[in-house]
């Protein structure tokens, strides 16, 4: 099989995620918060998933440990779809690809994958983008915190539940992976629907709107898109080594970045492109001796 489809199709999947600020801050524009719109794409995916693969669903109920995967995999959905909505997406986008550092220290405490020098290199390399990331507009040490905003934390900490994710899957690697992947979209329909109402019962988060097509259509549509994204990924991720896979879904990160600076939907500073090349750097020093 020529490798240009499977590389196609990674794109694929980097361009819808890439661009899911948009529908997300379409919806949120109808009346439907991030969280309930992230549990109803994953619900719905979750459902046609189980009708398609009913033993994906009977593998997940008897692997207590899949549960671990719903979890984080549900965690990692909830903070990047709730912080592109509400945040600078460049500035989100970067601070969460700081996953490949997470991944070092959590591969390091539960894998027991001790670092070798290069990448405890990477790790500073990492910390050190975010900290330009994050670097005040006046460059006032003393308002380094002040401009740490809602869509920073849940950016980090999203990024740090998608490193935690492959971490796990690895550790469920002899798993079959129709579980494994249904896992991922129950999380996302489980916890989102969860954190939503949870929140709502508190205040925190607007009620589920009424039904009306102006959100109904667009859950449906990006929902559908989302099932074609990991369709794309599966197809292009096993055809292709580890290190390519890794280094062609980094153009994620310039689909949503020249998207929503094009949208207006983002203002990057100078502090925040050269902490963001540093980041996408250890990246990129991450997959290449995968590829070699």
């Amino acid at each position: 099989m020529p490798n240009f489809l499977p590389i196609v199709a990674l794109l694929c999947n980097a361009l819808i995620w890439g661009l899911s600020w948009w529908p997300l801050r379409l919806m949120q524009g109808t009346g439907l918060h991030p969280l309930w719109a992230t549990a109803l794409m994953f619900t719905m995916i979750t459902a046609v998933l189980v009708l398609v693969r009913p033993q994906a669903a009977l593998g997940m109920a008897r692997t207590p440990s899949l549960w671990l995967l719903v979890l984080v995999a549900g965690l990692t959905n909830i903070c990047f779809n709730w912080a592109i909505t509400v945040g600078d997406v460049v500035r989100v986008v970067i601070l969460f690809y700081l996953m490949p550092a997470w991944s070092i220290l959590l591969a390091w405490r539960f894998l027991g994958e001790r670092p070798t020098a290069g990448a405890l290199g990477r790790l500073l390399l990492a910390f050190g983008g975010v900290v330009l990331v994050l670097w005040p507009a006046d460059g006032d040490l003393g308002h380094f915190t002040r401009g740490f905003s809602l869509a920073d934390a849940l950016a980090l900490m999203g990024g740090f539940m998608f490193a935690a994710t492959n971490v796990a899957l690895r550790r469920l690697r002899d798993e079959p992976t129709q579980a494994r992947v249904l896992a991922m979209f129950a999380g996302g329909a489980l916890m989102g629907l969860a954190v939503a109402a949870g929140g709502t019962s508190l205040g925190a988060v607007p009620a589920l709107p009424d039904a009306a097509p102006a959100w109904i259509v667009p859950v449906v549509l990006w929902g559908t898109a989302l099932m074609l994204a990991n369709w794309a990924l599966q197809f292009g991720a096993t055809r292709l080594p580890a290190g390519t896979t890794a280094l062609v879904m980094l153009c994620e990160v310039l689909f949503a970045s020249g998207s929503s600076v094009l949208a207006g939907a983002a203002q990057p500073s100078a502090s925040t492109w050269a902490g963001g090349a540093l980041i996408i750097s250890v990246s990129l020093l991450a997959a290449l001796p995968s590829r070699r």
